[in-house]
């Protein structure tokens, strides 16, 4: 088990302490158990479900309102580069 706590560790690129890898090792031990304990539940007579809550659209009509006008939108703003916000560099 130790192992696998390692290699995800490793996948993930975690260095975990030896009480690290051992509480994650119960924890690992533990979600095992559980997928054994769903294993024996017999589901022959179960229809198959992939949304087991109903999805309903919530998408609303397109209205079209007043929008802000540029000067209101950027009254507020700490940067401002002609006329539009201006963000931190992104790299």
């Amino acid at each position: 088990m130790t192992e696998r706590i390692e290699k995800v560790a490793n996948i993930a690129r975690l260095e975990l302490t030896a009480e690290e890898k051992k509480n994650f090792e119960k924890d690992l031990d533990n979600i095992l158990d559980s997928f054994k304990k769903l294993e024996k539940i017999d589901t022959t007579n179960t229809e198959p479900t992939f949304q087991p809550v109903e999805v309903k659209n919530i998408m609303r009509k397109d209205k079209i309102e007043t929008s802000l006008k540029q000067k209101d939108a950027l009254k507020n703003a700490k940067d401002i580069e002609e006329g539009y916000f201006k963000g931190p560099k992104a790299i």
